[in-house]
């Protein structure tokens, strides 16, 4: 049982263990559902029940109430490795977990879903990736996604780097949905690769019947093998299993809660369509071809960096907290082409006096920010806010960590940021772009 402390004492105490369906009354209201495994870094103050829905609750303990309903069956029995033979004929892709619920199997017996740690688990859970490529499969993370954070976006890159180094075609990168895009924001400036590296995730998870986890999985290992030698995120381009689109890691972001076409490029079109296990490159997109560098890893980074969001009545006091706390950056979010109350001026002025870069993003996501036209602009462009261009605001915040951890010089900090480095910044209009 992976529950602990609170937790554990208090489930031994009413003899209920993973498997079990029981009933968690709190408050007048009741949960009936499968006990499951918990994530590594749960706390020990909630359970975890799937309901008769497909959905996964979590329920504290505090105050609640359990009866045991029905005893689940013993845990799943370890099998055997699988033997399969490498085929030198196909690409050897080696798939990368950090706790997405892509890269999972289910068990049957308790209804729990659990991380696929081996090659053997992924072949199991999906037969069919062995009849296209010759499959590694490696855990370096069990995390939930809004748990990432760059010390772990440097342990993926070295991962990915190790794999490059040791043979790999391509690398298939398994991560939650929530937090997807910033990491391959990181990775796209962290990385160069001579190879695809392709990060893929799922929003549902892998024991309901829309399960996206499947397809995805499919049709990243498919991208992985093509000649797009970049970062990129591949997930659904529509609500059915029509076909998936490959997206820059630089462009792409989630924009809704559950559907499974959530992830679109913004201010850009995907690099590539991917249907019935084919790559289509999408035309007149500029990518980089397999083979054209060789692997390097500039993996510093500067994670005291702010990502602070603008909105009517902040106060000054945000900023200059956090340039009191000593952090090295600043991003802002501001409202339509790059702007944020005049009366914060003063403090976004200090912290650059004080040799603390501060971009400038929107909150509009398409469109570019542009800090010339009204007098608030010019008036940020004077106190030396440094403009995201057409970056996303994400994008910017993980590009400024990445940034400072290459200079602490703010005019080389200036001229990075307004470098087109990854595909992060197009220079054409992005009107063409706006709702597709």
């Amino acid at each position: 049982m992976s529950y602990n402390g609170v937790a554990k004492q208090f489930l031994e105490s009413q003899s209920i263990s993973v498997g079990d369906t029981i009933r968690v009354t709190k408050e007048e209201i009741s949960y009936e559902g499968m006990l499951l495994d918990r994530a590594e870094d749960a706390d020990d103050k909630h359970l975890v029940l799937k309901l008769p829905s497909g959905y996964n609750v979590g329920v504290g303990i505090d105050g609640a109430g359990v009866e045991l309903i029905q005893r689940g069956e013993k845990p799943r029995i370890e099998l055997p490795p699988l033997e399969v033979e490498p085929d030198n004929k196909k690409q050897d892709i080696s798939i990368i977990s950090t706790g997405g619920t892509v890269a999972s199997v289910i068990d049957y017996k308790t209804g729990a879903v659990h991380p696929a740690f081996t090659a053997d688990d992924l072949l199991r859970a999906t037969p069919e990736l062995a009849d296209h490529a010759n499959i590694r499969g490696e855990a370096i993370l069990n995390i939930l996604s809004e748990n990432m954070k760059p010390d772990y976006w440097i342990k993926s890159a070295r991962s990915v780097a190790d794999e490059i180094t040791g043979g790999a075609d391509g690398v298939v990168i398994a991560h939650g949905t929530d937090t997807m895009h910033y990491t391959a924001a990181a990775l796209s400036f962290m990385l160069e690769t001579p190879v695809p590296v392709v990060i893929t995730g799922a929003q549902r998870s892998s024991d309901r019947p829309s399960s996206d986890a499947f397809w995805n999985l499919m049709a990243s290992v498919a991208a992985a093998k093509s000649d797009v030698a970049e970062v990129t995120v591949c997930m659904h381009a529509t609500e059915d299993d029509s076909y998936a689109y490959l997206h820059r890691g630089t462009k792409v972001r989630k924009m809704h809660t559950s559907r499974r076409d959530t992830f679109r490029s913004i201010n850009t079109q995907p690099i590539a369509k991917i249907q019935e296990n084919r790559v289509k490159i999408q035309p007149n997109v500029d990518y980089r071809k397999r083979g054209e560098t060789e692997v390097e890893l500039r993996d510093e980074l500067e994670s005291k960096v702010a990502f602070i969001k603008s909105y009517p009545g902040i106060s000054g006091e945000i900023l200059d907290y956090h340039v009191d706390k000593g952090y090295k950056g600043i991003v802002l979010e501001g409202t339509g082409l790059g702007h944020c109350p005049d009366y914060l001026i003063p403090s976004v002025e200090r912290a650059a006096d004080s040799g603390i870069p501060v971009v400038m993003s929107s909150q509009c996501l398409y469109g570019r920010v542009n800090m010339n036209v009204y007098s608030t602009g010019r008036r940020l462009v004077s106190a030396g806010v440094i403009s995201a261009g057409d970056m996303l605001p994400e994008t910017a915040y993980v590009k400024l960590i990445w940034a400072l951890g290459q200079t602490d010089n703010l005019e080389e900090v200036r001229k990075i940021m307004q470098t087109n480095l990854r595909g992060e910044m197009e220079d054409l209009s992005s009107r063409d772009y706006f709702l597709l």
